[in-house]
């Protein structure tokens, strides 16, 4: 347990000088359209250099830095630095597609998170039509009626709305009907057994449904077989991203990408999806 305080203390301290060192640096995973096979939009990861231990993923530091309060600097970071990455590929003529940010909750409900936002867009001169805030399900459900103000004043900015790892906070219908969101995002941990698990299968394609009913687009996270993608694609499920696609990769890896327009890893299949 000492040896674990000791460890997250030097990570705490590490964390504040990668921000005055700019540390961190962004990575870019696809989104695929599942008719078409086309990109279809993009999920900003955030990614730390550390100069001593090399690239360490978010799942290391992240909740600590939530901890500590520096989760909104680094998250105002993010979407700055996302703004200001679409900019530079819409000037250099590519054809951009939505690029997704998960913003924390605590975030969230920061004082002034929403005017923080306007004041990136105006500086950076990006259209806000090309970000879309990642928002997880759990995080508005906890205080749900504010959850929906600050919901509609965000819409008021112009970005898109996406609710993240849905399934795993127990929305209530009314809510969900009454967040001005623009999609579902499937969580991982349901699609990772959809071809071998009658009950995840089932799950998977009650939100699809649900989806549709609410007039939300719906993608899946996680994807990383073609089983995996078939059943999704034959279930009317509209994006997907994954591994099965592409990895998180730098800018200058996406704007390749961006180039092609297309699929990242392949023609989509029009299968039999096993039957559950």
């Amino acid at each position: 347990m000492n040896l674990r305080a000791i460890e997250r203390q030097l990570v705490e301290n590490d964390l504040n000088r990668a921000m005055e060192s700019n540390q961190f640096v962004l990575h870019y995973q696809s989104k695929t359209n599942l008719k078409t096979g086309k990109l279809s939009g993009a999920e900003a990861l955030i990614r730390w250099q550390h100069p001593e231990r090399g690239v360490i993923s978010p799942t290391e530091f992240i909740s600590i830095a939530e901890d500590c309060a520096l989760i909104v600097p680094i998250g105002q970071w993010v979407l700055r630095e996302t703004c200001r990455q679409i900019k530079e590929w819409v000037g250099s003529g590519l054809r951009v597609h939505p690029v997704a940010v998960n913003v924390s909750s605590l975030e969230f409900r920061s004082a002034g998170f929403v005017e923080g936002l306007r004041i990136i867009l105006k500086e950076s001169g990006v259209d806000p039509c090309y970000l879309d805030i990642e928002l997880t399900e759990s995080a508005l459900m906890l205080h749900a009626k504010s959850s929906v103000a600050i919901l509609r004043e965000l819409k008021s900015t112009g970005v898109r709305l996406s609710l993240d790892d849905f399934g795993t906070g127990f929305s209530s219908l009314g809510y969900l009907k009454s967040f001005p969101i623009d999609s579902f995002k499937i969580d991982r941990s349901f699609v990772r057994n959809i071809t071998s698990d009658v009950d995840d299968a089932m799950l998977v394609r009650t939100m699809i449904a649900m989806g549709k009913s609410l007039k939300k687009g719906v993608v899946a996270e996680g994807v990383e077989t073609e089983e995996q993608m078939i059943f999704l694609q034959q279930k009317g499920c509209d994006e997907a991203q994954g591994y099965y696609f592409k990895k998180p990769v730098p800018a200058a890896q996406f704007a390749k990408l961006l180039e092609r327009g297309v699929g990242p890893a392949r023609d989509l299949r029009r299968q039999a999806a096993p039957v559950l």
